[in-house]
């Protein structure tokens, strides 16, 4: 051991001790948490099986073309060349009061629906107006005065319910103008999402140069912002003195506001920013060698990321799980919800007409023969829904929950699946003595082998756990807002207390998950064995986690906010045409809503960043718990030499020995 050190702490664990044979992450490996492989392989042949027999018994086709009274799909079949729908009554949908159930049977109204071409037959709507395709049904055009109606009596309020109904379901010409917008201006979106990629591995590769500077400028400016405060709220506070106003004089009131007119709220911000500024200066006085260690760190890591420039595109390999994940349920979720055969039920426009006293309506019927008592006038036989019998469909709510268990645990394992790879990859590069020529041929691409070949059960045991706690959440929520009405303040405060201990649960096992991760990636042990060896190895550095956690949340938060606001204010003059004298070849696009491309190049900018930055963050806590290993396994003797970069060893006072006759060698 190179030293005792503050941190060691007995109840934690003892410190890892030297291992000859060690070089880095270990190759001769076996499978670990083969129990939870096996469960995590059988649960996606179920996952699989699920949505085979969604796939059998589904028909998104409902959700995706409307049907006439009939059952028959518009734009279909012998319908193909009949793509619209026609209401005979548009009004029994406005006046209806539940429109819209899209999620089982589309857009269902009171009223018989047919195909344009069938107004040649003998059924025919007692009245036309003139109306366009929306959603493939056709609405009236809301300019156009309709007639005389039973029961309805004032055309504002038809012109109105019209006006709401296409509003709510028509966006053709909003989407027009957007897919124009798009037509135009793609090419420069893609230009400012790769100047968003170019800032972000810029700011990484020049952290080897300007960490130290840097991370000195924002704590600064914390300091100074602080400072400013402080200032503020001295100033309200003697105005506030002079003229006598005093919460005395105020008392007690709901109204929060008023309370900023009273010097004590003042004084009170005054002081608690005073103990901040001054708890920030101590910690900076009494913590600056661990902030040096930091800074290191992150140096090492932007010089890790340069030896490895693939890692930083490995998040696209992330993604495109992620998105095959999403999709498959999905499309699994909407064939389920779409499962069961087409129910029929007889229907009329009037039940009290002569001739339908009889009339059982609401009953069951078939669509391809004729109606049973032909005297009633409009019965018809008209679409309702699907059934909810049979297995499948007695299943669908189990079945639809083991979707989502599925999402759930595949987007996590895939996530584990990331973070794993990366941390071998780096783990590599510090274990790497002579860098970069000890450093392994395709450290990424060994690492994902590697990871997948014997690891598959251990990730899939830590998604396992953050799945549970996340779906625990998920109910939480649901019932907090079933219980939205409910006054009862006791009952509040505990579902209050309930989210708020699962929200620092799944904080802590995110935080434990990727530790064990980064020691799956080095060692090959399993899940428990190495979340439990992560936890006590930070636990007996604690001080430093802490700093070394802080530090790089300031520096990756300002490099967000680099680039993403640097592509946004760029985005925002070239498309709002602020930005002349560039030539014809760049002009800005003449655009309907140019809010629009600045919106997704400043969502895709912050999505290039958080996956850029991601993975520096991931370099930095693997480099951390190596450089806390080689700590306790190293003395810098000649026989145990420490692997950390010269800077870290000049910060820790520490260094290696030199063979003698051999005074060049590194470290």
């Amino acid at each position: 051991m190179g030293g005792k050190r503050d941190e060691d702490d007995e109840a934690y664990g003892k410190p890892v001790k030297y291992d000859p044979s060690f070089r880095g992450p270990i190759k001769n490996r076996s499978c670990t948490d083969v129990i939870c492989c096996v469960l995590f392989l059988l649960f996606i042949l179920g996952y699989i099986v699920v949505g085979i027999v969604a796939w059998v018994y589904g028909d998104p086709r409902q959700v995706l073309y409307p049907r006439n009274s009939t059952g028959a799909y518009c734009g279909m079949g012998e319908n193909k060349d009949k793509p619209y729908l026609l209401y005979f009554n548009i009004f029994s949908c406005i006046l209806s009061t539940n429109i819209i159930s899209v999620a089982e049977n589309g857009l269902q109204c009171p009223t018989p629906q047919t195909v344009i071409t069938s107004l040649q037959q003998e059924l025919c709507p007692s009245f036309l107006l003139p109306s366009a395709p929306a959603l493939g049904r056709c609405f009236p055009w809301t300019n156009v005065t309709p007639p005389a109606l039973p029961g309805i009596t004032n055309g504002t309020t038809i012109e109105q319910g019209i006006s709401g109904l296409i509003d709510s379901l028509n966006a053709r010409d909003i989407s027009v103008k957007i897919f124009e917008d798009f037509a135009q201006s793609w090419y420069w979106i893609l230009v400012a999402l790769g100047v968003a990629l170019v800032l972000s591995l810029l700011f990484i590769l020049l952290l080897r140069l300007v960490a130290g500077p840097l991370v000195l400028v924002l704590i600064l400016g914390v300091l100074g912002v602080l400072a400013y405060a402080i200032y503020y709220c001295w100033e309200e506070y003697r105005v506030l003195r002079d003229k006598g106003a005093s919460i005395s004089q105020l008392g007690f009131t709901t109204n929060l506001s008023a309370y900023q007119s009273v010097q004590e709220t003042w004084l009170a911000a005054l002081i608690v920013l005073a103990v901040l500024e001054a708890i920030l200066l101590l910690v900076l006085i009494f913590l600056r060698q661990r902030i040096r260690i930091a800074i290191a760190l992150l140096k090492e890591a932007s010089k890790a990321v340069g030896h490895m420039m693939s890692t930083m595109f490995y998040p696209l390999v992330t993604f495109v799980l992620l998105l095959i994940c999403i999709a498959y349920w999905a499309m699994t979720a909407l064939y389920l919800a779409t499962s069961g055969q087409p129910q029929y039920v007889l229907w009329a426009s009037n039940v009290s007409s002569p001739g339908c006293e009889n009339v059982p309506i609401n009953t069951s019927c078939n669509p391809m023969a004729q109606p049973v008592n032909s005297s009633c006038p409009g019965l018809m036989c008209v679409f309702q829904g699907y059934s909810s019998t049979g297995l499948v469909q007695r299943s669908l709510f189990n079945l639809q929950i083991y979707g989502v268990l599925g999402l759930f645990w595949t987007l996590n394992w895939v996530l584990a699946l990331g973070q794993c790879v990366l941390a071998g990859a780096f783990a590599s590069f510090y274990w790497a003595f002579h860098k970069p020529q000890d450093i392994p041929t395709f450290p990424l691409f060994s690492a994902f082998v590697r990871t997948l070949r014997y690891h598959t059960g251990s990730l899939a045991f830590g998604a396992l756990i953050l799945t549970l706690v996340q779906i625990a959440r998920a109910i939480l929520e649901y019932i907090d807002h079933k219980l939205k009405g409910v006054q009862n303040p006791v009952a509040r405060c505990i579902m209050c207390c309930f989210k708020c201990c699962l929200w620092c649960l799944e904080k802590f096992i995110k935080f434990l998950n990727r530790n064990a991760y980064i020691m799956i990636a080095i060692y090959g042990k399993n899940f428990c064995v190495s979340a439990k060896n992560a936890f006590m190895l930070l636990m007996r550095n604690i001080v430093r986690v802490v700093v070394l956690d802080k530090v790089t949340d300031l520096l990756l938060f300002f490099g967000k906010l680099l680039v993403v606001g640097g592509v946004g204010v760029l985005s925002f003059f070239f498309f709002s045409g602020r930005i002349q004298g560039l030539g014809k070849d760049f002009e800005s696009p003449h655009l309907n809503y140019y809010w629009l491309p600045i919106m997704t190049s400043i969502l895709g900018a912050y999505v290039i960043a958080s996956g850029f930055f991601s993975v520096f963050g991931m370099c930095v806590d693997t480099l951390f718990l190596c450089f806390l290993e080689d700590l306790e396994r190293n003395d810098g003797s000649l026989d145990r030499p420490y692997y950390m970069s010269k800077s870290l060893l000049k910060i820790l006072d520490k260094n290696n020995e030199v063979p003698p006759g051999n005074k060049k060698r590194k470290k």
